[in-house]
């Protein structure tokens, strides 16, 4: 029976150039299948700190790692509807 595909999920509260992109070419060095993050407003403990949204920081991920699949786990649908503007 194959093993299992190892995934992680790397929440979006580093600057790109400030560590950001290195954890998400880390996840793929260490053979991670994919990685996931989440596209809430704010997270509960880092509601004081930056909190980056989930689909321009999964657009950098995709640009700096060649075989990683990525994915959020929850994505805010509701503050980016145009009905809701």
């Amino acid at each position: 029976m194959p093993l299992p595909c190892p995934s992680t999920v790397i929440l979006p509260v580093h600057r790109w150039n400030e560590g950001g992109r290195a954890r998400w070419q880390r996840a793929e060095e260490l053979g991670f299948h994919a990685a996931y993050t989440y596209d809430h407003l704010a997270w509960r403990s880092f509601r004081d700190d930056p909190w980056y949204g989930g689909v321009p920081t999964l657009t950098a991920a995709a640009a700096a790692t060649d075989r990683l699949r990525l994915g959020t786990l929850v994505t805010s649908v509701k503050p980016r509807s145009p009905i809701a503007a």
